[in-house]
């Protein structure tokens, strides 16, 4: 049997079509229920869906009060706040393209971004590093006043147009902007069943800042678009506060990234009750992270494979839990492969590099300006992920590792010729190898070797240099000097080496 799965067809999304309108239509029937809660240790913040809704709609007649025609490009730079949603749900409402970054990147590294988007404006939040671009700034406290315009109307059109942006590390070290359409949210309902078992009735917690994708779809649109309540731990919450905003809150199911499990996990945890599972994605869950998860819950913890070409599209469940070893099962609806070296699906049981069928309504449009990489990510009807994974019998899929040398930091992904181009510009190191290195069990941090110009130069220092020009989660927490870097035959460094031997103790 061959590694490829031949599902029903995914029904599409009716058209016209508005992402904003679809997230926010489930709440019109219920209008005073509870969409959002921003829990604080002494109470929350409340959103009924028709607040949440006015305020969106508010916020588009802003926008196009503002000069915004549809079409047009918005980098928001925003904090952990509500006003991040709001923003790139109002934008998109009027046919705006919202582009959420990380309120962590330098200066440097977002006007490099702007420099390839040209937005037609900016959304800043206060003490949030803005582009060097000329830009209109629209301030966040403008976002407030707005709520109470008007109601917009809804731009409306094929599902297949251009939505949104994200950024991801590309494997060149430069940042991509990966277009999606409309249908990208339409496509997440494959994992309503597929992977969160959601309900209208659950009240989903998710750890994450407001201004982190993973929050924005998991945390956020998808319970909307089903009219469940979200519920999102305000700005200054510690991970081992979060089981009591649980317990306090009535959370049916959270979602984190491992690191926040392992953190909360520290300290004893209240019976929850209500709790019926967890979820986690970003990164690989330590078994011993979710053995501990399990034994103080009772409860499961699903993960999900996924990408920001695609999101998420092989995951666990409680409908289809994952055998030990298992990262998931593909979510209904989605045609994947494992393909061999010539493009054909393999054997199951067979390694091979993982495709998701090019007509899967949760793929990107492409990236930004760079149609040679969009080419280079398709064959033969199949995008490629980069994942070298194997299929099983029952069509479990069995996650081995990536093709290239990508760097995963806390659930984002990261270039390591990003990180060496920053350090390689420091004038007392010759050349450098950013890697991801195992410091504990289910620990692992970004590593910068390098052959110093002189000497050895003070970890204090290089880090004080990282910061500078590097977002907090790209910069390495370890530096080891080397008086040569591990090169292949044609000259490639070979950070695969480096790994191998640091485990080794070399």
């Amino acid at each position: 049997m061959l590694s490829v799965t031949d599902p029903a067809p995914f029904a599409p999304p009716p058209a016209p079509f508005n992402l904003a309108e679809y997230v926010l239509g489930a709440g019109a029937a219920t209008p005073d229920k509870i969409a959002l809660q921003v829990l604080r240790l002494t109470g929350a913040e409340r959103w009924s869906y028709a607040r949440l809704t006015a305020a969106v709609r508010g916020i588009g007649t802003g926008f196009l009060r503002a000069g915004l025609v549809p079409g047009d490009r918005l980098l928001l730079r925003l904090g952990n706040t509500v006003d991040f949603p709001l923003a790139y749900l109002g934008a998109i409402a009027v046919g705006v393209v919202p582009v959420p970054t990380s309120s962590q990147l330098t200066g440097a590294e977002i006007t490099g971004m702007a420099a390839l988007l040209d937005p037609a404006a900016v959304v800043a939040g206060a003490g949030i590093a803005l582009p060097d671009h000329p830009a209109r700034v629209i301030a966040a406290a403008d976002l407030a006043a707005w709520q109470a315009l008007p109601p917009c109307d809804w731009d409306r059109g094929a599902p297949d147009r251009l939505a949104y942006m994200v950024f991801t590390s590309g494997t060149s070290g430069r940042a991509r902007a990966v277009m999606h359409a409309h249908r990208a949210v339409w496509a997440r309902r494959m994992m309503w069943a597929g992977w969160y078992g959601l309900r209208a009735e659950d009240r989903l917690m998710h750890a994450g800042a407001f201004n982190w994708t993973y929050t924005l779809g998991t945390g956020l649109m998808d319970p909307w678009a089903i009219g469940a309540t979200a519920l999102i731990p305000d700005a200054g919450i510690e991970p081992a506060q979060l089981p009591l905003l649980m317990k306090r809150f009535d959370a049916t199911i959270f979602a984190a990234a491992p690191g926040v499990y392992r953190q909360l996990l520290k300290m004893p945890v209240p019976a929850l009750p209500r709790l019926r599972h967890g979820l986690s994605a970003g990164e690989k869950m330590p078994e011993t992270t979710r053995a501990t998860w399990q034994e103080a819950t009772g409860t499961e913890i699903y993960e999900a494979l996924g990408m920001s070409e695609v999101s998420t599209y092989v995951s666990a469940s409680p409908e289809r839990p994952a055998p030990p070893g298992v990262a998931g099962y593909p979510q209904p609806g989605r045609r994947v492969a494992v393909l061999g070296p010539e493009g054909n699906p393999v054997p199951r049981g067979t390694p091979g590099e993982m495709a998701v069928g090019a007509d899967d309504p949760g793929l990107m449009l492409g990236y930004w300006r760079a149609e040679a990489e969009t080419t280079a990510r398709m064959r033969g009807g199949w995008f490629l992920t980069g994942d070298t994974v194997a299929m099983d019998d029952d069509g479990a899929i069995r996650y081995l590792g990536r093709d290239d040398d990508m760097l995963n930091a806390g659930g984002f992904r990261v270039s390591p010729l990003e990180v060496e181009r920053a350090f390689d510009a420091h004038p007392g190191i010759s050349e450098s190898a950013a890697v991801e290195l195992p410091v504990r069990a289910g620990v692992s941090v970004i590593a910068l070797f390098y052959v110093p110009a002189a000497g050895p130069l003070e970890d204090a220092a290089l880090a004080a240099h990282g910061a500078e020009l590097l977002a907090r989660y790209k910069q390495p927490r370890l530096f080891v000097a080397r008086d040569t870097l591990p090169k292949g035959a044609n000259n490639k460094l070979n950070r695969r080496a480096l790994r191998d031997a640091w485990k080794e103790g070399a």
